[in-house]
């Protein structure tokens, strides 16, 4: 037996197990210790329990936990029986006038080597001569490919940022996305700071509040524009005086994913993006994600870009290397053709007109229902209903048989007609733990999302009107058009679900 068995062998004798086998110990674990309570309660210790290094605070999103919650009453199993108006994603099919989606990719031999952890040359060329073309014509500065860096995904864009951020105060806005949460609690390097928006005035942003910003010292600030989940954008003189009181005082994060979704200017297929105030694209901190994921129907590519100076585009593109390793390289050189600024104008116009028709009809089918939330549920841009239950006319019942005063509560009312939208709670951006999630200004609303087809729409307001009737009492409580006996229920409803969590400081989100 060599000399290193020997010690292997010498050791192996020596060990105890534990009562179960699982743990050894030079030390034998006596009936005293397993007897005794602070013994037992030592081994409760995170540390001393399975998966010990697991962190078990990370859960899901918002988005991802509705349809988790959604699986366990059969959604998994019979998809297209559900209308599912949570998911964040368009529908991705033909439309009249949008180019046909790709139903099959080239490849060569290039496109099966690894690629540029910053994005093949060509779309990051063909990035920034749409951002020229759209935004800055007639302007001296003007975006190269140096200036583009293409990312697997707006979600992984977005934690490239924060991980070149420095030390800083990053002020962020809420309601928001609901992947924002635990980017900004894994990150060390920055602090984030909530800043509540008025009901009041639709959630807007305001350059005075901006200006409060940056005189407690914030000098990051990170906001969708347009806005998820209220489906407003700022007004294009509002936008300029942000980033003008901004310039060398701040970095601005503009996730603009919804650019092309825009109902106010006719449907001619323009767009809304910061790069038009951008002074010098190489001076100015001004960082804009956007990709092929919402306005391109694409989301499965995951092919996604940021666009800002290049000292930014080039550390993005360093840490590439040990974030992600990159972006798939046969969607890059396949989404290359995509981005001519005629054809992408058409494109939007054609989206714009589609999807303006969806909102308007699921608005119509909200206020028959008796919804009445005024302008304030009419979005400019996205395609997001941030629906106010408060605003039902009239009033329901004291003795109504079911609760649907609040987002959770109408979340799961909605699971029995096979209807899912998402709790306005998500949107209330909490990634320090600091507040009551209970407390939650957005605690009555829910995101409705018109993103898929008409067909699915129409069958979630049928669910909607159903559980609005059954809460007035003028249907029976489970005869709906769906089933006539109730799924099985969720183990633990929503509601307790997430007090539980907040009870044990379990509330964070991850990434969508």
């Amino acid at each position: 037996m060599s000399f290193s068995n020997r010690r292997v062998s010498v050791l192996r004798d020596s060990l105890h197990a534990s009562a179960d086998g699982r743990r050894f110990s030079v030390h034998p674990e006596d009936e005293n210790e397993r007897e005794s309570a602070s013994h037992r309660s030592l081994r409760e210790h995170p540390g001393h329990k399975h998966h010990a290094a697991l962190d078990t605070s990370r859960s899901s999103t918002g988005v991802i936990w509705t349809t988790e919650q959604a699986q366990k009453h059969g959604f998994y199993d019979e998809p297209e029986k559900w209308a599912n108006l949570g998911q964040g994603a368009p529908e991705v099919g033909d439309i009249d006038g949008c180019f046909p989606r790709p139903d099959s990719i080239p490849l060569n031999d290039n496109s099966r080597e690894y690629g540029p952890t910053a994005g093949i040359k060509t779309l990051r060329a063909a990035v920034a001569n749409l951002y020229n073309h759209d935004y800055r014509q007639g302007k001296e500065s003007q975006y190269s490919w140096e200036n583009v860096c293409i990312v697997p995904g707006g979600r992984a864009g977005l934690i490239r940022i924060a991980a070149v951020l420095g030390n800083a105060y990053l002020g962020f806005f809420i309601p928001d996305y609901t992947a924002y949460n635990e980017m900004l609690s894994l990150f060390r390097n920055f602090v984030a700071i909530p800043t509540p928006l008025s009901a009041a005035d639709g959630y807007h942003i305001h350059a005075d509040k901006i200006a409060d910003e940056l005189a407690r010292g914030t000098s990051v600030i990170l906001t969708s524009n347009p806005r998820n989940p209220t489906g407003h954008a700022l007004p294009a003189e509002e936008l300029k005086l942000i980033q003008d009181i901004c310039r060398d005082r701040a970095t601005l994060i503009f996730d603009e994913f919804y650019a092309g979704y825009r109902y106010d200017n006719g449907c001619d297929g323009s767009s809304i993006s910061a790069a038009e105030n951008v002074i010098d694209v190489d001076l100015d901190d001004v960082l804009l994600i956007d990709g092929l994921t919402k306005r391109f129907r694409l989301p499965g590519w995951r092919v996604a870009w940021i666009v800002g100076p290049k000292d930014f585009i080039k550390a993005l593109g360093s840490c590439g290397s040990y974030l992600d390793g990159g972006t798939n390289v046969p969607f890059q050189e396949a989404a290359v053709s995509m981005l001519e600024p005629a054809k992408v104008r058409k494109e939007m116009a054609s989206l714009q007109t589609h999807f303006k028709a969806k909102r308007d009809y699921v608005l119509k089918r909200l206020n028959e229902i008796g919804f009445h939330a005024g302008d304030q549920n009419r979005p400019e841009s996205t395609f997001y209903i941030w629906l106010d239950l408060t605003t039902l006319d009239p009033p329901l019942p004291k003795n109504s048989p079911i609760d649907i005063s609040n987002g959770l509560a109408f979340f799961d009312a909605l699971l029995e007609e096979k209807t899912i939208v998402v709790p306005g709670i998500f949107f209330d951006l909490n990634p320090a733990k600091r507040r009551d999630l209970f407390d939650s200004p957005c605690h009555h609303f829910v995101r409705i999302s018109y993103g898929p087809k008409m067909e699915q729409l129409e069958k979630g307001l049928d669910g909607i009107e159903r559980v609005v009737k059954r809460a007035r009492g003028e249907s029976p409580s489970y005869g709906s058009a769906v089933h006539d006996e109730p799924d099985q229920k969720t183990p633990r409803s929503p509601i307790q679900f997430w007090k539980g969590k907040e009870q044990s400081g379990l509330s964070g989100e991850r990434l969508q």
